[in-house]
């Protein structure tokens, strides 16, 4: 197996026409805050200053957003689907969800209003274990499937949030089919962060519940005297996330954008596919999509958010495990004073990349063309916490998937 990482500097992103991003400007994301604001667990997650590690690897600064802190679910998933469930029941209820917070959302009056509803979803743990956590916090029902090999863990995680969840023996993409079937069928509601023709809005509300992770990031940075990143390494399954962090620095940042890296798996890299067919089309991998990084593992692309990448990405990446166990290990055993991050398998990988982009002479091309030197400011994004820990321990405790020897 080709251990090597990939790489492919986007060819698409000069074009005068791009896709719009106002929906995830500065304004938009702000008001979105401001629902997650309204729940009791809401509190904004760490940015750490990793400058030992910045120090050792030659760059200005390393700055990342730990999501393990996020509503105590361990993983920053529950930001898309609680925004889009609100925006849903706003839109049932006929108002503008500025006027909808947590409390009122979970009166009485508005229960009744809405009857029972019930919102399914396909998942490899983290986002499904947010829909099931908001479903529960509204007094509503979920049904969960998960792809086949999915931690049982990550299950139990979310039976505990009161959801009806299942393994099944599907790939993601599949289960993702069933779970769309089933609503059809039983007139449930699917919240997948994932879109395709026909049903795009609830996926782009989830990718504007993702902004606030991205505005909290800019405002943190700002109040550390960094104006803004040069650089951002944001993780990709369907892209989702990669395209609400894109979409939010490209609008926030007009004029001067950070140059963003998207990093991928290796056995699901279907926007680094994308990228290099370079005809401006999204690109589908199938088969069994065998990764850790679970939260990672899709082969089809979200058309929404592919159409953001494609329009203002620099770079797309394509990793093999052993970049994310390297990630893992580098941040769960800082140098100096930096602090510990214990960081899951889709967390870590943009950190794994970093640290290789800066140290193997393979890459010194890419690390070129990016032009990442003392004076750059990476920002990374954590997006989990150890969501697994049997695989969390085997990796940073016994060394599973070490840096391979040439």
């Amino acid at each position: 197996m080709n251990q090597k990482i990939k790489w492919v500097k986007n060819q698409m992103m000069d074009k005068a026409e791009k896709s719009s991003i106002d929906f995830l400007s500065c304004q938009e994301i702000g008001k979105v805050r401001e629902f997650h604001k309204s729940f009791p667990e809401y509190s904004q997650t760490p940015l750490r200053s990793l400058s030992e590690l910045a120090g050792y690897l030659g760059v200005g600064g390393v700055y990342l957003k730990d999501e393990s802190y996020r509503f105590g679910l361990n993983a920053f998933k529950v930001l898309g689907g609680s925004y889009a469930m609100g925006k849903y029941l706003a839109q049932r209820l006929g108002v503008d969800i500025s006027k909808l917070d947590y409390r009122q959302l979970t009166s009485e009056a508005v229960r009744k209003q809405l009857g029972e509803i019930t919102f399914t979803t396909a998942t490899d743990g983290n986002h499904g274990r947010g829909v099931a956590w908001t479903a529960n916090r509204l007094k509503q029902k979920s049904v969960i499937y998960m792809p086949k090999g999915s931690s049982l863990t990550r299950l139990e995680n979310i039976r505990a949030e009161g959801a009806e969840a299942s393994i099944t023996d599907l790939n993601y993409d599949d289960a993702v089919r069933l779970a769309t079937e089933n609503a059809g069928k039983y007139g449930w509601v699917v919240v997948q962060d994932t879109a395709w023709e026909g049903y795009e809005e609830i996926p782009a509300w989830i990718m504007q519940g993702y902004g606030s992770m991205a505005l909290e990031a800019l405002e943190q940075l700002q109040a550390a005297g960094v104006d803004k990143p040069t650089h951002v390494l944001a993780q990709a399954g369907v892209g989702s996330l990669a395209g609400a962090v894109q979409g939010f620095f490209a609008s926030a940042c007009q004029g001067d954008v950070p140059k963003t890296v998207i990093v991928e798996s290796d056995q699901a890299d279907c926007l680094y596919q994308s990228a290099v067919a370079n005809d401006g089309e999204p690109r589908i991998v199938t088969g069994e999509l065998a990764t850790i990084m679970a939260g990672l593992a899709c082969g089809e692309p979200n058309t929404i958010g592919w159409n953001v990448l494609r329009d203002y990405s620099y770079m797309f990446a394509s990793c093999p495990d052993w970049v994310a166990a390297k990630g893992m290990r580098l941040l769960g055993n800082p140098l100096g004073n930096d602090a510990r991050v214990i960081s899951g398998e889709s967390g870590a990988v943009p950190a794994g990349l970093l640290a290789e982009l800066m140290t193997n002479p393979e890459l010194a091309t890419a690390k070129e063309k990016l032009g990442l030197n003392e004076k750059s400011k990476i920002l990374l994004f954590s997006t989990e916490g150890d969501t697994d820990p049997v695989k969390y321990r085997d990796i940073v405790w016994n060394g599973e998937y070490p840096v391979p020897k040439e």
